[in-house]
C-alpha cells in the first residue's frame, strides 16, 4: 500500500501523508465532495479533481498490485520464476506490461513453437542462432525422427525439423517484452492509422455516404483526433471500413520491412551471407507478420479507441457539467413551450415552486397554421397565471416558436405584462416523460405535456430538473453509444454528485432524485427521507435527519453539510456550515457578543476576525476559515445569476443585419471549431474559434460555455443561405473585404462538436485541401441543424 501511495504522491505532486489519509478516508466510506469540503485539514486541502483523480488511479493501482501478485504465484508454481524476472514484474508501471512479461509464462494452447520444444529441437534453434556460419540442413540431420510421435507431430524431414527451429525462435522473440514494447512504441509514434471502404459495399448508398471521408483515410495513429477514431471504428464496425495499422513505409516485394529490420536490429544479428542466415531471416519475418502485426495492431487499436473514448466521455462530461450548473431562474412563474409541427406546440405553466397548473396544446404551424389561435390561448394563459418568463425547447420548430414567443411577448406588453423568453436545451425531456418517476409526479397528464413541464422547470432549476434523467439520457455527447458504458456512467454520475454537492440541496423541497445525489445518501436512504418529511411535515432541523429509518451517525455525517433548511429553527441550518463545526460559530458568537443570526451575512465585521482565535486541535485555521466565509454569503449558490440576453430592438430577422453591428446574444450550443450564438433572428450565427479572443484558442469551450451571455459583432451576413458570421474581438478592425476571403471557418465542419453525433462523420484526410470559407461555414451550420434534430 505504501508503494500506491508514493507513486499516486509522486502523479498528483503532492505530500504523501495527503494521499494517506485521504486514502484512509475513502476507505472508511467517505466520499469524495465529503472529503474536499469538510477534510481540508486532514488531507492538506485537495481539491475535488485532485481527490477524483486519486480515487481513480488507486483503484487502477490497487487492480494492477492484485494481478502482479496473481502473475508472480503462477509463474513461481511453474518453478521459472527468477530474481530477475522477479525484480522486472515488480517494477511493471502498467498493466500492459505486465503482461507483456507474464506472456511467456502465461498457460496457453498447444504452440508449434512448444510442439517443437517437446520434440526436442530448441538445442538445434539455441546453436544455429548462436552460429549462424553452421549449415542448417546438416545440424538438423539428427533431429530427424523415424516417425510421428503418438500426438501426430510430424518432424520425420529435415524441412519439419527447420520449421520447428523457425517456430521456436519466432514464438521467443514475439514473448520478448521489451522487443514489443519497443515495437509498440515506435508503431504508436510513426505507424499509420488506415481505413478503406469495404470492397462489396457501395459507396454511393447513403448509409455508406456518411463514412465518404474515410474511404481511403490514413493519418499517423499517435496523432488521430478523438472524432475520426471513434468515426472509423464505428464504421469498421457496421461492416463498411476496413481498419489497418500500416507502416509508415511499405517494403518492396521481396524485400524485408522496417517491422523485421527492428526486430533483427533488437536481437543483434545482421544478415551477411552465412548458411544459417536465409533460415534466421525467415524466422525474424514469421515474428512479424505471424506473431507480432496484428497482436500489436490490436493492442494500439485499443489504445487508440480508449484514448478516443476518455476524450469524448470528457466532452459528455463537460457539457453535462455546463447544463446542470446553468444559471437558475428561481421561483418564477414560467410557461414552457415544446415546439412541434404537426402535432402542435406542447403548452405547461408551473408556478414559481414549479408545480404545474395548467398545460394546453397550441398549432401554429404546418398544417393548421393557427398563428393568432395560438397567440390568444397563450396570452391568456400568461394573463390567468402571471407569467414572467417563457422557456422554449431547442428541437424541431424551436425556431419558428421562438418567433411565436416574440409575437406573444408584444401582445403582452400592450397590456403591460413584461415577459422574458428563453431558449433551453431540451435535451432528456421526453426520457423524463415516459418515465417512472414523471408518472408519480404528473399522474393524470398526458406524456407529450409531461415534457413542456420539465422544459418550464429546468429554466427554474436545471440541476433540480435534469437530476430525475439517466446523464446517459441527456445527449450531450460526442459518439456516447460507442464509448464504454460503464467509464462514461461513472464518469457522468460523478458530474452530477460533485454538482449537486457543490451547490447544495433544500432538504424539505428536494424530490427523491436530488437527494439520492447528496454525499453519502442512496436511493434507498433518499425515499425515507421524503417519506419522513411526507409523515411529519418539514425537517425543523438538520438534527430531525437523525429520526429518519437507515440514517445513521455516518450518513449523517456525510450528507448534513450538503442539505439546507431554509426557514429551520437554527439559522446555521441553511448554511454549508457542517453540523459538526457548530461549536466553532459559538465561539465567535461569545467573541463578538452578538447572536448568529446578526453575525450572518455581515462581511465587513467577519472579515476582522483571526481565525486562529477560533481554531482547535480538531478543526484547524483552514476550516475556520471556510466557515467564515460561508458565514459571510450564508446559503450562497455557486450558479452564475440568471441573466437574458437583451436583444437590439428592429433586429428581428436576419434581414434586418448589417455588418457591423454589435449585438448581445445567448450562447446555444459550443463546438471545438466555434460557438453558435442566438442573437434574436431566429438564427444563430456562429462565432469561429479564431474569433473568440485576442489570444490563439484550440477549444472554444477554453472560452465560452453554453448559456452565456456575450456581446458580438456580426461580420457576415449570408441571407440567402440564413448564415451569420460573428465576432466576439470587438476592438478589432472589421475584415477587409476587397481582397481574398479568410479562412476563419477553416475546419469548422469537422465533427468536433460537444454535442452527439446525429450522422456526419466530418474529417479531412491529410494532404488533402481545405474547405473554403464559405463552404466550411456552411459545414457548420449544418452540424447545428444536425444538433437540433
Amino acid at each position: 500500500m505504501q508503494k500506491i501511495i508514493r507513486q499516486i504522491a509522486a502523479e498528483i505532486k503532492v505530500q504523501e501523508h495527503q494521499i494517506k489519509t485521504a486514502v484512509e478516508l475513502l476507505d472508511g466510506g467517505a466520499t469524495v465532495p465529503f472529503i474536499a469540503r469538510y477534510r481540508k485539514e486532514a488531507t492538506g486541502g485537495l481539491d475535488d479533481i485532485q481527490l477524483r483523480e486519486l480515487e481513480y488511479r488507486l483503484g487502477y493501482l490497487r487492480e494492477l498490485e492484485e494481478r502482479r501478485e496473481a502473475v508472480l504465484k503462477s509463474i513461481e508454481e511453474q518453478g521459472k520464476l527468477t530474481p530477475e524476472l522477479r525484480a522486472a514484474i515488480e517494477l511493471a508501471a502498467t498493466k500492459q506490461d505486465l503482461e507483456d512479461l507474464y506472456l511467456p509464462y502465461k498457460p496457453k494452447r498447444r504452440t508449434k513453437g512448444q510442439i517443437a520444444r517437446e520434440a526436442g529441437i530448441e538445442p538445434l534453434a539455441d546453436k544455429l542462432f548462436a552460429d549462424p556460419s553452421l549449415v542448417p540442413a546438416d545440424e538438423a540431420a539428427p533431429f530427424v525422427k523415424a516417425e510421428k510421435n503418438e500426438s501426430g507431430d510430424d518432424f520425420t524431414t529435415v524441412q519439419a525439423v527447420l520449421d520447428g527451429v523457425r517456430d521456436i525462435l519466432s514464438e521467443r522473440w514475439a514473448e520478448d517484452a521489451s522487443l514489443v514494447q519497443s515495437l509498440r512504441n515506435w508503431l504508436w509514434s510513426e505507424g499509420l492509422f488506415s481505413s478503406k471502404l469495404v470492397s462489396s459495399k457501395d459507396e454511393n448508398n447513403a448509409d455508406h455516404a456518411k463514412f465518404r471521408d474515410y474511404f481511403d483515410y490514413d493519418e499517423p495513429i499517435g496523432r488521430v483526433p478523438s472524432h475520426r477514431a471513434l468515426a472509423v471504428f464505428r464504421g469498421r464496425g457496421l461492416e463498411i471500413l476496413d481498419a489497418k495499422l500500416l507502416l509508415p513505409e511499405q517494403a518492396e516485394p521481396g524485400k524485408p520491412s522496417i517491422a523485421e529490420g527492428k526486430i533483427a536490429l533488437h536481437l543483434g544479428w545482421s544478415h551477411k551471407a552465412r548458411p544459417a542466415d536465409d533460415l534466421i531471416r525467415k524466422a525474424v519475418a514469421w515474428t512479424w507478420r505471424v506473431k507480432l502485426s496484428l497482436s500489436l495492431e490490436r493492442d494500439l487499436f485499443t489504445r487508440l479507441r480508449e484514448d478516443a473514448e476518455k476524450v469524448a466521455i470528457k466532452v459528455f462530461a463537460d457539457n453535462l457539467r455546463d447544463l446542470l450548473l446553468a444559471a437558475p431562474a428561481g421561483p418564477r412563474v414560467v410557461m414552457g413551450l415544446d415546439p412541434g409541427i404537426r402535432t402542435g406546440v406542447k403548452v405547461a405553466v408551473v408556478d414559481a415552486t414549479g408545480k404545474l397548473v395548467e398545460t394546453a396544446t397550441v398549432y401554429p404551424h404546418e398544417p393548421r397554421k393557427d398563428w393568432d389561435g395560438s397567440l390568444y390561448t397563450l396570452a391568456r394563459l400568461c394573463e390567468k397565471h402571471g407569467v414572467n418568463l417563457i422557456a422554449i425547447g431547442n428541437g424541431t420548430a424551436s425556431r419558428e416558436t421562438d418567433k411565436l414567443a416574440a409575437d406573444l411577448i408584444k401582445l403582452m406588453a400592450k397590456v403591460e405584462q413584461a415577459i422574458e423568453k428563453v431558449v433551453v436545451s431540451e435535451a432528456g425531456a421526453s426520457v423524463y416523460s415516459a418515465s417512472e418517476f414523471a408518472s408519480q409526479e404528473m399522474p393524470d397528464v398526458d406524456v407529450s405535456l409531461r415534457g413542456a413541464a420539465s422544459i418550464a422547470r429546468r429554466l427554474q432549476d436545471p440541476l433540480a430538473e435534469l437530476v430525475k434523467i439517466d446523464p446517459k439520457s441527456i445527449g450531450v455527447g460526442q459518439y456516447q453509444h460507442d464509448v464504454n458504458q460503464s467509464d462514461l456512467a461513472r464518469s457522468l454520475d460523478t458530474v452530477v454528485e460533485d454538482c449537486v454537492n457543490s451547490v447544495g440541496v433544500d432538504l424539505n423541497t428536494a424530490s427523491v432524485p436530488l437527494l439520492a445525489r447528496v454525499s453519502g445518501l442512496s436511493q434507498t436512504v433518499a425515499k425515507s427521507v421524503v417519506r419522513w418529511r411526507d409523515a411529519n411535515g418539514a425537517f425543523a432541523s438538520r438534527a430531525d435527519l437523525l429520526k429518519v429509518t437507515g440514517l445513521g451517525a455516518k450518513t449523517f455525517e456525510q450528507s448534513a453539510g450538503f442539505l439546507r433548511l431554509r426557514s429551520g429553527s437554527n439559522p446555521l441550518d441553511m448554511t454549508g456550515v457542517h453540523p459538526e463545526t457548530y461549536p466553532v460559530v459559538e465561539k465567535i458568537m461569545a467573541h463578538t457578543g452578538k447572536p448568529v443570526a446578526e453575525i450572518m451575512g455581515r462581511a465587513e465585521m467577519l472579515k476582522t476576525l483571526k481565525p486562529e482565535l477560533f481554531a482547535n486541535e480538531q478543526f484547524g485555521v483552514i476550516t475556520v476559515k471556510d466557515i467564515i466565509a460561508e458565514l459571510e454569503k450564508p446559503g450562497r449558490d455557486p450558479r452564475p445569476d440568471f441573466k437574458v440576453a437583451r436583444f437590439n430592438d428592429g433586429v428581428e430577422d436576419i434581414k434586418d443585419l448589417k455588418e457591423g453591428m454589435t449585438l448581445e446574444g445567448t450562447v446555444s450550443n459550443v463546438a471545438a471549431f466555434g460557438a453558435f450564438v442566438d442573437i434574436g433572428v431566429h438564427q444563430d450565427g456562429l462565432v469561429h474559434v479564431s474569433q473568440l479572443a485576442n489570444k490563439f484558442v484550440t477549444d472554444a469551450r477554453e472560452v465560452v460555455k453554453t448559456g452565456d451571455i456575450v456581446k458580438v459583432r456580426v461580420t457576415e451576413v449570408d441571407v440567402a443561405r440564413k448564415r451569420i458570421g460573428l465576432t466576439m474581438k470587438l476592438d478589432a478592425a472589421p475584415p477587409r473585404r476587397d481582397g481574398p476571403r479568410d479562412n476563419r471557418f477553416e475546419g469548422a465542419g469537422r465533427d468536433q462538436r460537444g454535442g452527439q453525433n446525429r450522422g456526419g462523420y466530418g474529417g479531412a484526410r491529410p494532404g488533402t485541401p481545405q474547405p473554403a470559407a464559405a463552404t466550411a461555414m456552411e459545414s457548420a451550420f449544418s452540424k447545428l441543424a444536425a444538433l437540433k434534430k
